[in-house]
């Protein structure tokens, strides 16, 4: 056992060699001892086997069973979808607020022009936003929480990230090139999660984000302003309307009908202007250089002038 575990110690240390460039959560490895994670740091410990049941909010759990004991949000590493909830037995309005129980408020998980939106589209429903980026671009946790689902997702995702968070809605992101967490990792918003990419169904780099309440998927617009990147209301009430595929977008008017909503696609234009963060910059620094303001820079990106800058991170700055 000790020469076996001598060996073990010895195979991490020299595949952390071979990969300089690693990240936060390098990669886990399947041993007899257990499963075993290696850190960016060349350090390395055995993984933790939750038994976490998936239910991050007492209350609202006990809202959802009371609107019909089928309500459910099982917890599964393995599984991308753990369940089929019929949001048409929701009757009673939803309270959620969105920054429930967060370390940190939201944070825009990439920063880039919204290719297609929720809805449908041609060849069936699109459940979520697709962002712009370039293959390499770092991806964000928008709210703290914990990692469900970390790994390749043959139906379409392609690199997957889910994350579920305090107030029982998750977030995906799909299409990433690199995975920078690992399933029941505790997340920070803001935090790196992966790298974007073009993986699975995919035509071109970008990011696909979604929004879904207990495993049920609503239109990221009704929660975010993308063109401000910031939250539109810290208090939403969910109506069952909410979850119809292109379900209106006006979060404060509860007569919503649930229209299909056909927007057309955004294009990049010359209004919008990117600055990527380099080693040694500050917002002070990127306001000079851009003749633009520390406050202007916050509300464009949704961020607080105390915010840590990540190398690699693009700042709208017009």
């Amino acid at each position: 056992m000790f020469f076996r575990l001598q060996y073990l110690i010895g195979l991490v240390l020299l595949i952390l060699t071979i990969h300089p460039k690693a990240q936060k959560a390098l990669d886990t490895i399947q041993t007899d001892l257990g499963q075993i994670v290696l850190y960016s740091n060349k350090s390395w410990a055995f993984l933790h086997i939750s038994d976490f049941d998936g239910v991050m909010n007492p209350r609202i759990d006990a809202f959802m069973k009371a609107q019909d004991k089928s309500f459910s949000q099982p917890w599964s590493n393995d599984v991308c979808f753990t369940s089929r909830n019929d949001m048409s037995k929701l009757k009673d309005t939803v309270w959620l607020w969105e920054n429930e129980d967060y370390d940190r408020q939201f944070v825009m998980p990439v920063i880039g022009v919204i290719t297609s939106r929720y809805g449908y589209r041609k060849g069936g429903k699109h459940t979520g936003i697709d962002i712009d980026l370039e293959t390499g671009d770092t991806v964000y946790a928008a709210w703290t929480g914990k990692v469900r689902f970390a790994k390749y997702h043959s139906g379409g995702y392609g690199n997957l990230v889910i994350i579920r968070h305090p107030n029982g809605m998750e977030t995906l992101y799909g299409h990433l090139s690199k995975h920078l967490v690992y399933p029941d990792q505790d997340i920070v918003a803001g935090e790196p999660i992966g790298l974007g990419g073009n993986t699975g169904h995919s035509f071109g780099s970008h990011l696909h984000f979604e929004t879904r309440f207990y495993d049920v998927p609503m239109n990221p617009e009704i929660l975010i302003d993308f063109d401000k990147g910031q939250l539109k209301n810290e208090n939403l009430f969910l109506l069952a309307s909410f979850f119809e595929p292109g379900a209106n977008t006006n979060i404060l008017n509860e007569e919503t009908q649930g229209e299909v909503v056909q927007k057309p696609v955004v294009l990049k234009t010359s209004q919008a202007k990117y600055y990527k963060v380099r080693p040694g910059d500050t917002l002070t620094k990127i306001a000079a250089r851009n003749s633009t303001t520390v406050s202007k820079l916050c509300q464009l990106n949704g961020i607080k002038p105390t915010s840590v800058l990540q190398i690699g991170r693009s700042l709208r700055i017009k």
